[in-house]
C-alpha cells in the first residue's frame, strides 16, 4: 500500500482507540450502523444512549467535542431534508406553532435527523482515530475485493496530485488576467475541465504502464499483514454489542 498519507479527519493521538487494528475498529463502526438503523424511531431513548455511547468513544480516543461537532456539519444537506419532510408528507397533520406539519413527516424528519447523524458522527470518529493507509489495509483484511481497495487506494493517493493540478490551472489562468465574472467565462472553464481529464488520464496511463513494466498482474503486494487478538476484538466490540441490547430494549419496552 506504499507510504502514509495523513488527512484533515485524522487527529494524531496515542489513544486505545487508535492503537486498534484498522479492521477491527471498521467492523464495530458497520455492526453500530446497522444496529442504530435497526432501532425503531419511536425509541427516542434509545438513540440517546447511543450518543451517550459514542460521546464513551470520544472520551477514550481523546477526541475534543468540538472536532466532532465541527465535522458533523457535512450532514447539512439531510438535515435540510429532514426539516422539509414536515410539511411535504401526507397524512395525519398537526399544528405546531400554528404551522400545519405532518405527523408522519415529523417522525421521518426525527428518524433521519436521529439515525444520520448517529452515523456521520460514527464515521468521523473511525476517520479520526485511523489513517487512511490503516484504512485500505482493514478493507483488504476484511477481503473487500481487491480491485476496489486498489481503486480507493488510487483515488487517495493521486486526489492531490488533481487538486495540485487545478490550483496550478487556476493560476495560470489568474496570471493572464482571467477572472470568472458570468457566463460568458464559463468556456474557459470547461476547457479547464477538459484539460485537466486529459491530463488525468494521461496520467493514468503512464502510471499503469510503469505499475505493468514492473510486474503488476492485477493485484498489489501486501506489505503489511495486520491481525487483531481476541483482546482487541473484545475492545472494538464493546460498541456495537452494547448497542445492540439497547436496540432489542426498544423493540421490547
Amino acid at each position: 500500500m506504499g507510504a502514509g498519507h495523513a488527512h484533515r479527519l485524522y487527529r494524531q493521538g496515542h489513544s486505545p482507540v487508535h492503537a486498534l487494528p484498522p479492521h477491527t475498529k471498521l467492523a464495530a463502526v458497520l455492526c453500530f450502523v446497522i444496529v442504530v438503523v435497526s432501532t425503531p424511531r419511536e425509541a427516542m431513548w434509545a438513540f440517546g444512549l447511543y450518543a451517550v455511547l459514542l460521546g464513551v468513544v470520544a472520551y477514550a480516543a481523546r477526541v475534543p467535542a468540538g472536532f466532532l461537532l465541527k465535522r458533523l456539519l457535512i450532514e447539512i444537506p439531510f438535515v435540510a431534508f429532514a426539516v422539509l419532510l414536515p410539511f411535504v408528507a401526507q397524512g395525519e397533520r398537526v399544528d405546531v406553532l400554528g404551522l400545519s406539519l405532518s405527523v408522519n413527516g415529523l417522525w421521518g424528519a426525527w428518524n433521519v435527523l436521529a439515525k444520520g447523524t448517529l452515523g456521520v458522527a460514527a464515521s468521523v470518529l473511525l476517520a479520526a482515530t485511523t489513517e487512511l493507509r490503516e484504512l485500505l489495509l482493514g478493507l483488504q483484511r476484511l477481503k473487500l475485493p481487491p480491485l476496489l481497495v486498489q481503486i480507493a487506494s488510487f483515488m487517495i493517493r493521486y486526489g492531490d496530485v488533481i487538486t495540485d493540478e487545478m490550483r496550478r490551472m487556476k493560476i495560470a489562468r489568474e496570471s493572464r488576467g482571467f477572472a470568472a465574472r458570468g457566463v460568458r467565462q464559463w468556456g474557459v472553464l470547461a476547457k479547464s475541465a477538459g484539460a485537466l481529464f486529459i491530463r488525468s488520464y494521461e496520467r493514468g496511463e503512464r502510471v499503469h504502464l510503469a505499475m505493468v513494466s514492473r510486474g503488476y498482474a492485477g493485484s498489489m503486494p501486501v506489505i503489511d499483514d495486520i491481525t487483531a487478538s481476541r483482546a482487541q476484538w473484545t475492545y472494538a466490540l464493546t460498541l456495537p454489542l452494547t448497542a445492540l441490547v439497547v436496540c432489542l430494549l426498544g423493540w421490547i419496552l
